[in-house]
């Protein structure tokens, strides 16, 4: 299942040529997984003061294919590709129409409240299946 989200690159992404500058891509896909946990229903803010649980980026591997420019308008999408006990490996795509932008691999982890890898809870597992 691959979900997506559209947003609009502003004056404020880019730098002096404006080109959106390389590290906002990395706030582009976090706002899609963002939105991703909502759609599912997860509530994070409520998981971190119940459980604990919070996940934290763990690794990301990005490839800029293209530039994003002032103005544009961008599809980000999420795709889960993997679910271990601790952690899940997402697809992410940056679009503008039909061209790729960017892409990247991102790895992340559940953490506990003493900041050490826990097993993803059973009911978010079923959420992600």
């Amino acid at each position: 299942m691959t979900f997506s989200i559209r947003m609009r690159v502003y004056y404020e992404d880019t730098d002096l040529a404006g080109i959106v500058y390389y590290a906002n891509y990395l706030k582009f896909i976090e706002r899609a997984r963002s939105d991703w946990v909502r759609h599912l229903g997860v509530d994070q803010i409520t998981l971190r003061a119940t459980k604990g649980i919070v996940f934290a980026v763990r690794r990301v591997e990005a490839d800029y294919l293209r530039p994003a420019r002032f103005g544009d308008d961008l599809t980000v999408s999420v795709t889960l590709s993997a679910l271990g006990a601790a952690s899940m490996e997402l697809v992410q795509h940056v679009m503008r129409g039909d061209q790729t932008l960017f892409t990247a691999k991102v790895i992340l982890v559940c953490l506990g409240p003493a900041d050490k890898a826990v097993r993803i809870p059973a009911e978010i597992r079923a959420v992600l299946r």
